[in-house]
């Protein structure tokens, strides 16, 4: 029953809004005018560009978080003193509130006076405009969310690395495995099911970014910058839904990137699927 109400009803009375030409003055049920916001959101190119918005922070967030989430795991798994203190201390930036969080990274990454630019300076990078330039911005925007989830996911390998029987890595050791042979041959293999796992999540994350690029704005309007270089499409919908007031057009938006998200995570499921028989035989 709770599933029913948090989770069928708003995606099926989306759906309902998506084909119907609702009221912005009210909460009147609209004419019904089939695939009208459909083809109104995929033709607009402030949607399309907050797809290539999503896409391209996705990938700048979700590889490089799984990557270092694994690596930090392998790190807090081996005999380290103090191991409690930093398996600990990984978990904090998840704590902070995303809102603070934004903030921090807001005075790091600011155009002018930036902590991130003074650095640049000495790399020969002068001039980044984080807030303006679309990928200086994407770039930005995509720390902030490695900052904070990279090390909840180093949590979740963890505990899948530990409970990988130490016999296999003696049995490795024997044969004469180093440790960066046991962990390509033995833990990555092991731990395969917890990836997807993060993976799949990552992903699902990953696409519905909105509180960082909401936040990071410093325009009156956030709206993803002045001329939308990082608005997202959680954004998108947001905007058109709640202060546009179309929310035909916003369930529309909506279900677009619900589509996308299952046609990520069918594709993790086949590739999944595939390298699973390819391993098997």
């Amino acid at each position: 029953m709770l599933f029913a109400v948090v989770g069928v009803f708003p995606l099926l009375y989306t759906g309902f809004l998506a084909v119907h030409d609702w009221d912005r003055l009210g909460y009147v049920r609209g004419e019904f005018n089939g695939l009208a916001n459909f083809a109104f959101v995929l033709n607009d190119p402030v949607f399309q560009k907050s797809l290539v918005n999503t896409f391209s922070i996705f990938v700048m967030s979700s590889v490089p978080q799984v990557v270092i989430a694994v690596a930090v795991a392998a790190l807090l798994d081996s005999p380290l003193r103090g191991r409690t203190f930093w398996r600990m201390s990984v978990l904090l930036p998840f704590v902070v509130a995303p809102t603070a969080a934004v903030l921090i990274f807001g005075s790091l990454f600011a155009d002018q006076f930036g902590v991130i630019n003074q650095f640049a300076r000495q790399l020969g990078l002068d001039g980044i405009r984080w807030h303006v330039d679309r990928w200086w911005s994407h770039l930005a925007i995509s720390s902030m969310v490695n900052w904070r989830w990279t090390g909840y996911n180093a949590l979740i390998f963890l505990a899948a690395m530990q409970a990988v029987s130490r016999d296999l890595y003696e049995s490795a050791a024997i044969d004469g495995a180093s440790r960066v042979r046991q962990f390509f041959s033995v833990t990555l293999p092991m731990i395969r099911p917890t990836m997807i796992f993060v993976i799949i999540t990552s992903t699902m994350g990953g696409l519905q970014i909105f509180t960082e690029p909401r936040l990071f704005d410093d325009t009156p309007s956030r709206e993803g910058g002045a001329n939308h270089q990082f608005m997202t499409t959680t954004l998108y919908i947001y905007v058109k839904g709640i202060e546009d007031q179309f929310y035909g057009r916003a369930s529309a938006a909506a279900w677009i990137l619900f589509l996308v998200i299952i046609g990520f995570a069918v594709l993790n499921f086949v590739i999944t699927r595939w390298l699973t028989r390819r391993n098997q035989t």
